[in-house]
């Protein structure tokens, strides 16, 4: 689904300060059966300052985006493309140009990344608190300073500094350890803060509880942050913009709030009529029928239409271009004009998603 089409298609997914620009990200791996290919031509400016949701199926390549982001994508797997980091005061970075070093000092002190499954990497036999002085060590940091700032962010965070710091990861609840966790995320003072599905094995109450968090930390901190989930409603709560991925492959972006009243692309109006909300009956609830495609064998054409309820034969031998729904709007479709005609919301989008209460 290529985004390359003329000056109006690059201007959607194009940002007026962009802090990383992502340009024809590609990730694939050589395997026995094939060429499986798991990020597909991605094109993405994430805003300085902004809150980023990208959301999808799991399996969509959400996390795949997220690693090439940080050129951490295991081997192996080969990435191509561009990836441009833009500092506040400082030259822009060709992040895939980096050698370790630098990509060390990039991933924790520019762009850091809470990896999904993270609160099981600290270590069981050191204190939380060895592991800020460790980190903060690693990277020649003034320890002292550091774990000052580390108590003023677990504060930040609702948690009690010197008991969690002298506490060791089993004796901290799931939502303890996530919020020591986002702490140390962000002690080294980096200007991005991405995170992949950082609430998904809490509560509901406390999700919401991390999510309220994170905003007072991106404001106190001018911190950019870029959230992955599959829980759209979490991104409909926090997130100025939102990126929808099916297929390995970004399929529509756009404000939050136009994407949740305006969505254009068929995957998207269906993953909405298929979240969960407590005011409609279950009735009203429509999963997708089908499933995502195996990255080894991706369909020609247009990668949602054997799904899609649109679907024709266009779909079906040709990839959709990007078009404008409006100027900050973009959708990979055919048929995108007729989508909400075609696949009605089944409650309203907006209000499902955030009970009313939007950004």
């Amino acid at each position: 689904m290529s985004m390359h089409e003329s000056t109006t298609d690059r201007d959607l997914y194009q940002t007026a300060d962009p802090i990383v620009e992502i340009r024809d990200a590609e990730v694939v791996f050589e395997m026995d059966r094939g060429v499986s290919r798991v990020l597909e031509s991605a094109d993405l400016d994430i805003e300085r300052n902004e809150i980023l949701g990208i959301v999808g199926e799991s399996g969509s390549g959400k996390s795949m985006l997220a690693s090439a982001m940080l050129d951490a994508v295991v081997e192996p797997g080969i990435l191509s493309g561009q990836i441009t980091y833009h500092p506040d005061e400082r030259e822009s970075v060709d992040v895939l140009e980096l050698d370790d070093r630098e990509l060390k000092k990039l991933r924790w002190e520019d762009i850091s990344m809470v990896f999904q499954g993270a609160m099981s990497s600290f270590n069981p036999t050191m204190n939380v608190g060895g592991h800020f002085t460790e980190t903060l060590d690693a990277h020649n940091y003034d320890v002292e300073a550091g774990m000052n700032r580390a108590r003023e962010l677990l504060s930040d965070l609702y948690l009690e500094p010197e008991r969690v710091l002298e506490a060791y990861p089993h004796e901290l609840s799931g939502g303890m350890k996530q919020r020591a966790l986002i702490a140390l995320s962000v002690v080294l003072e980096p200007d991005v803060l991405v995170m992949d599905e950082p609430t998904a094995a809490l509560d509901l109450l406390m999700q919401r509880s991390i999510l309220s968090l994170l905003e007072k930390l991106k404001e106190k901190y001018d911190l950019t942050l870029v959230f992955i989930t599959h829980d759209l409603p979490l991104v409909a709560e926090l997130a100025d913009r939102m990126a929808v991925m099916y297929a390995f492959q970004l399929v529509e972006i756009g404000p939050t709030e136009e994407i949740l009243e305006h969505a254009a692309h068929p995957y998207t109006r269906a993953l909405l009529n298929a979240t969960p909300n407590l005011d409609a009956p279950l009735s009203e609830m429509r999963p997708i029928d089908g499933s995502a495609p195996d990255p080894v064998d991706v369909p020609a054409g247009c990668s949602y239409h054997p799904r899609c309820p649109l679907a024709d034969d266009t779909c079906v031998a040709t990839d959709p271009d990007y078009h404008g729904v409006s100027e900050s709007h973009g959708v990979a479709c055919h048929h995108w004009a007729h989508a909400a005609e075609e696949i009605p919301f089944n409650v309203d989008a907006a209000e499902a998603t955030t009970g009313g209460n939007q950004r």
